[in-house]
């Protein structure tokens, strides 16, 4: 049999998977620090939920292409509360994130076409781009008294084949929310170079001092699509809901052609569909859950760190994750094996873009007294093993 050159990818289990799934086939503990499955981390959800599926009007099939209106009008209502006007006719709904991106993609790019996305930022962008014939192109984020883009990186980045930018507001996993300095550099450049703008706010809600406002009403002159879905503002990435939001200069053309992808596809399902506005009204819920669990998992990670001199949390405004900075004496992987050994599970830097050594992510989802521990026995592996409380 003959495969496409697009899906030759190596699907051997890494080191670092085999070492994790033998701790735990052994019934060895492990405080797991990058869960990102809000369904597997405690949280309490309404029961009701569930029964917003059996809505009886499911069972008549009335294909739409760009979604139910009654559940594309629960959508704008959503960005009603971000004081953001959205119509339904701007929208397009999508089984997920990841098909929302691939829509976009096959409407924008041809094969061999660029997307420009900030590093450090979420490793499937590279297997959507991969699927749809795209290269996807590095743009440095970089740190400075915070995560900021670097306009210059960005506009170096830009080629003829480049098509489109993606942006992550915030980012994961640096919780960087886009300033409006930002979003005007990134205005320009899109306009310089007949670029669009594709907006990822899964983790708009989860703001640390709340939610800044969405991309949603578009950028003067630079067409821009946003993205986003119950699996973060709902805690439900079981439902497979999501949505593009089209805005600025021939955005009716280009929902036209995107309503011919999805009626392609017709990957909706009734009984998502009719559910969604209840899913959305009751957010607030599993929302203010992951909020405060967030929070406090936040302070005490930096409670321990206090007082050490090996790991440095960088500062963050969003989000589920914390990026810790450490001495680059070892490649990551490495350090991730060694606490592994003491039975606490992280995330090496480079699987989000950065360099293979000085970087480590955790997630701020998970149980707290299971986060306790595993930032216990990571900030003692450091003190005793790394040498990273020594005198200077």
């Amino acid at each position: 049999m003959r495969f496409s050159l697009r899906t030759g990818w190596n699907t051997e289990e890494s080191e670092l998977a085999r070492a994790h799934r033998r701790r735990v086939q052994a019934g060895l503990p492990v405080a797991d620090l990058t869960a990102s499955n809000p369904t597997r981390c405690g949280f309490e959800y309404d029961q009701g939920l569930v029964a917003a599926l059996a809505d009886e009007r499911a069972l008549d099939y009335d294909p739409q292409a760009r979604g139910m209106l009654r559940a594309r009008e629960a959508v704008c209502a959503y960005y009603a509360g971000h004081e953001v006007t959205v119509a339904p006719e701007q929208l397009v709904l999508t089984t997920s994130t990841s098909e929302a991106y691939s829509f976009l993609f096959r409407l924008l790019c041809d094969p061999g076409s660029e997307i420009l996305a900030p590093q450090p930022g979420y490793p499937l962008f590279d297997f959507l781009a991969g699927l749809d014939d795209v290269r996807l192109k590095a743009a440095p984020l970089v740190y400075d008294y915070g995560w900021q883009i670097d306009p210059e990186g960005f506009r170096r980045a830009v080629t003829a084949e480049t098509r489109a930018v993606v942006l992550v507001h915030p980012n994961n996993p640096t919780g960087h929310f886009t300033k409006p300095w930002e979003a005007k550099e990134l205005a320009q450049l899109c306009r310089d170079h007949e670029l669009s703008l594709i907006v990822d706010e899964v983790f708009l809600d989860y703001g640390f001092d709340g939610a800044p406002q969405s991309f949603a009403a578009g950028l003067e002159g630079v067409p821009v699509f946003v993205v986003s879905g119950l699996s973060k503002i709902a805690g439900l990435p079981q439902m497979k809901a999501a949505w593009i939001v089209a805005t600025g200069p021939e955005a009716s053309l280009a929902l036209e052609r995107l309503e011919v992808i999805a009626d392609t596809f017709l990957s909706m399902n009734a009984p998502v569909q009719w559910a969604m506005p209840a899913w959305l009204e009751r957010r607030e819920a599993i929302q203010r859950q992951i909020r405060g669990r967030a929070a406090v998992n936040l302070a005490e990670l930096d409670r321990q760190l206090s007082g050490q001199k090996a790991m440095q949390r960088l500062e963050a405004e969003g989000g589920w994750y914390a990026v810790l900075r450490i001495p680059a004496i070892k490649p990551d992987e490495q350090t991730v094996l060694e606490l592994l050994e003491r039975g606490v599970w992280v995330h090496p830097g480079y699987f989000f873009g950065m360099e293979d050594s000085g970087w480590l992510v955790v997630s701020l989802l998970g149980p707290e007294g299971e986060f306790r521990a595993g930032v216990t026995r990571m900030v003692d592996s450091f003190g005793t093993h790394q040498g990273g409380n020594n005198p200077d």
